[in-house]
């Protein structure tokens, strides 16, 4: 029998030692993502003896978690030695967003690969709650459907939301969207219809820290990311770590005591500034834009001066906010994600002004200002390495599943409302 790994930190008993040296040892292998690992190498990172390894290491291949790869790079002469890698058939993570004019959905394998990544057009900010949910559960439905063509097998989905939540499932407030107690976990398991898939929600700017952080380089390291789809929200990452959290309303940080009022009830918010529709609606364009970052790209190329102007004071704002968190964590990033990192061209002079000015550090650890690598893809696939991550983190869950005979989990039946 498969036993859940106990926490970190708690005595281990007997009972859970095999299932306490099976996470150590796939720990080892999610960690060396850059190359293969080979049975000796896991050896001596576990301190576990090679017979103890290799029952491990065969069990993980049986569950089809791991694959033999090419021979690890070795330092000393003889035959090669075999390496290990994790699958990228078997165990899946679904993401769904909501961005500025469109909803997304995304699959990634457990090596953090995006294997589905698709898009509806949606305006969420005019559209009820319960509609928005019923259109992301469709795509959740296909994506479920097109990894199970390739051989994956969706375990779970993270919603990220632009907005404060709750409990992993509701949706506290999201003033963009016009939310206000929404329990979209429980409706989106309920709308997709498999048990096999429980939804969690989680917060669109921590989850595009998330995926950020992935897509980077591997080695620890600190940054900001900032993005902006509906409301602008902010995530950390130090020392090579996301500090979780279900909040990030950078957008709410006050910027100008004489400001605007703003949708959350407070005026002078950064929002009023920097929000991709008031860049917009400052520059005289206040019609809809399905792609607000798109639309504001357009008019800079055509050479609108109250675009320019409207972007500088969005600068401006960002920095005074950004220079704030800056002075409260050490880290010499900032990265602009979401719809920002459009925009960044336009952007990252006025930010880099107000940090050199307020942040005191800056003075001999200056901070570089750049666009985040997956941009507006950021919080979906943020969004499905959360949902995968239950298994990279203890693969205990999936072996643990009842399997058909070609060693496959079996799956709930899934609905087709």
């Amino acid at each position: 029998m498969h036993r859940v790994a106990p926490a970190t930190g708690t005595p281990i008993r007997q009972d859970s030692l095999r299932a306490h040296n099976l996470v150590l040892t796939f720990q080892q292998i999610v960690d060396a993502r850059q190359a293969p690992i080979s049975r000796s190498e896991l050896a001596a990172g576990t301190g576990l003896t090679r017979p103890t390894i290799s029952r491990i290491v065969d069990e993980l291949l049986t569950a089809g978690l791991i694959v033999e790869a090419g021979p690890a790079r070795s330092g000393t002469s003889g035959r090669p030695r075999v390496g290990l890698s994790l699958a990228r058939t078997g165990p899946a993570g679904l993401g769904l967003d909501i961005r500025a004019g469109a909803l997304s959905a995304c699959v990634v394998d457990l090596t953090g690969t995006v294997r589905h990544l698709e898009f509806t057009p949606h305006n969420g900010r005019d559209r009820p709650a319960e509609e928005t949910l019923h259109s992301l559960a469709r795509m959740a439905r296909t994506a479920i459907r097109a990894a199970a063509d390739d051989d994956l097998t969706v375990v779970g989905a993270t919603f990220a939301a632009p907005g404060r939540v709750e409990n992993t499932s509701v949706v506290r407030r999201a003033p963009t969207l016009g939310w206000h107690d929404v329990d979209a976990g429980a409706a989106l398991t309920r709308l997709i219809g498999s048990a096999a898939v429980p939804v969690v929600v989680g917060n669109d700017a921590a989850l595009s820290t998330l995926g950020e952080l992935y897509a980077g380089a591997p080695e620890p390291r600190g940054f900001v990311c900032v993005s902006g789809e509906f409301d602008i929200g902010a995530g950390i990452v130090l020392d090579g770590r996301p500090l979780r959290g279900h909040r990030g309303h950078l957008g709410h940080v006050l910027v100008d005591s004489a400001g605007p009022p703003c949708v959350c009830g407070a005026s002078g918010c950064l929002q009023g500034y920097a929000g991709l529709r008031e860049i917009l609606a400052a520059a005289g364009h206040d019609g809809p834009a399905e792609a607000p970052a798109v639309a504001i790209d357009a008019l800079v190329s055509a050479g609108s001066p109250t675009v320019l102007r409207a972007l500088d004071r969005a600068a401006t704002g960002l920095g005074i906010a950004i220079s704030g968190l800056l002075n409260l964590v050490e880290v010499d990033t900032v990265l602009l994600g979401g719809g920002y990192s459009l925009l960044a061209s336009w952007l990252v002079e006025g930010i880099e002004r107000e940090i050199r000015d307020r942040v005191l550090s800056a003075r001999w650890t200056p901070v570089q200002v750049r666009p985040a690598p997956l941009g507006p893809d950021a919080a979906v696939i943020g969004a499905a390495l959360d949902a995968i991550d239950t298994v990279r983190r203890d693969p205990n869950r999936w072996l643990a599943q009842p399997r058909r005979q070609d060693g496959q989990p079996r799956q709930a039946s899934q609905s087709s409302a």
